[in-house]
């Protein structure tokens, strides 16, 4: 299905438009003006179709605007001037109205065609650039990604891929893999987050038989697993200091030796590792080591988040809601023009993974066929900067508000003003944020840190993971 932008406001026109579109094997989406397309964005849309004259401008306007589609003018007159400016304009055609609908569907499928081959075209320039099998999305980003992955995946170096939560670092890892002449052997993905610290070493390297308590048989590890194959390191920045060690020694000789075991033996296993922090930043505090990132860092791809990929956000959208409606036999589920809207305006913290689970709550508590902005149950009060609660943390200056004794936006607001120094001295929220934590988890634990700051727990988390913050793993957690 193709997504068409319909911007004009006579009823009786939409209802023509909509059965035609609908017959082109089109999903028409109809606008009232030019401000309401603006809102709703035009990421997604394959072609916008829109009056010459509307209530708050001309169509027309539309096509300086910051979107990659082409435009159809619809105008009821023959007004020769309108024409030659719209050509001058850059519109792809312009169509008298009310149409011959044989003629209509011509041009529509004229435009549609050429546009396609331009994008075909643009991809083709750069083979590697084309996206990969099982991937949506075809944004400058993403073809920067697909070419990256294209050009190392046949050789046998290291990779580090870095995004944040969601964006799909073990999908490329895989993409990597099913690229490389390793395709036919083991792909042995490991979250190093998931593993307690006491054990990591012993899953990724084996152990031998007595060698600590528990060992009560010996046990190959994870790296053998991969054994001519893949082994993907998730969220590498997790590991502890010993296990950091032994994995260099891995990747500088590719051998390992058992824990317990005096006898080291060599392995043929590439290593793809990821992570959302900065592991160079991490090297200079002592929270990674500065020589094994260096060995891991050899070839780097870097994700963009969801936000970030344009016209593959709706896409995505798309294909995930035929999926659900698949998946739960609602065939013909579709988003209204609202939820569009928001799914294009919200920033989507967790990315492809958040929007995923968001399309599939939707598509099961949809009791009708249309998703609507209540059937999304998108959080909007989350989407302003990601906000904490304003009724505890007020604008933001060089010195913390004293957070025993929450100020509260509303009363407050005048004596806030008087104090704030000149704003080149302001801190920003993710830099509040920082330094709050830092300065004060070795006397607080989780439960008490998300209260001062007047949010929850799972925000903490998230924000911890997104700002690379490390626990402070000797305070105290009794209580958390």
């Amino acid at each position: 299905m193709r997504n068409i932008l319909v911007i004009e406001g006579g009823a009786a026109d939409e209802s023509s438009l909509a059965s035609t579109l609908t017959q082109l094997d089109c999903t028409p989406t109809f606008v009232a003006d030019i401000a309401e397309a603006k809102r709703l964005g035009f990421n997604g849309f394959q072609l916008l179709i829109c009056d010459l004259t509307l209530a708050d401008g001309l169509g027309i306007e539309l096509v300086s605007q910051q979107h990659s589609c082409p435009v159809i003018i619809l105008s009821k007159t023959k007004d020769s001037a309108s024409i030659v400016e719209a050509m001058r304009a850059g519109v792809a055609d312009y169509i008298i109205s009310p149409f011959v609908e044989a003629d209509f569907s011509a041009a529509l499928e004229r435009v549609l065609k050429k546009s396609a081959a331009e994008q075909t075209e643009t991809v083709s320039a750069d083979p590697q650039a084309e996206p990969l099998l099982g991937m949506i999305g075809s944004s400058e980003s993403m073809q920067t990604v697909y070419s990256r992955v294209r050009k190392a995946a046949p050789t046998r170096s290291t990779i580090l891929i870095r995004g944040e939560t969601g964006t799909g670092k073990e999908l490329i890892a895989r993409a990597i893999h099913d690229a490389s002449d390793r395709a036919d052997k083991p792909f042995i993905a490991v979250n190093c987050a998931a593993i307690p610290e006491t054990l990591i070493e012993a899953e990724l390297f084996g152990h031998e038989k007595g060698a600590f308590t528990g060992a009560a048989s010996k046990r190959s590890g994870l790296i053998e697993a991969a054994e001519g194959g893949t082994l993907f390191l998730d969220e590498i920045g997790e590991l502890p200091s010993e296990a950091q060690a032994r994995l260099l020694r891995f990747i500088q000789e590719s051998e390992i030796r058992r824990i317990g075991s005096n006898d080291a033996h060599r392995v043929n296993v590439r290593l793809v590792a990821a992570t959302h922090r900065d592991l160079k930043k991490l090297t200079t505090n002592g929270g990674f080591r500065p020589d094994l990132y260096y060995r891991i860092n050899v070839v780097r791809i870097d994700l963009p988040s969801l936000k970030q990929r344009g016209n593959d956000l709706l896409e995505i959208a798309e294909h995930l809601l035929e999926k659900a409606a698949i998946r739960h036999e609602k065939s013909g589920l579709h988003l209204s023009p609202e939820a569009i809207q928001v799914i294009n305006n919200y920033t989507w913290p967790g990315n492809v993974r958040e929007l995923e689970n968001v399309i599939e709550r939707a598509a099961i508590m949809c009791e009708g066929l249309e998703i609507n902005t209540d059937t999304l149950e998108i959080d909007t009060e989350l989407n302003e900067s990601n906000h904490f609660n304003a009724e505890i943390l007020t604008p933001f200056t060089g010195n913390y508000l004293d957070l025993q004794q929450p100020v509260h936006a509303a009363s407050n607001e005048t004596s806030s003003r008087d104090h704030m120094p000149d704003p080149a001295g302001e801190l920003s929220l993710e830099d509040y944020f920082q330094r709050f934590v830092l300065e004060n988890q070795e006397h607080m634990n989780e439960t008490e840190l998300a209260k001062k700051l007047g949010i929850s727990r799972k925000c903490l988390w998230e924000r911890r993971q997104r700002l690379a913050i490390p626990r402070n793993k000797t305070s105290n957690k009794s209580s958390d």
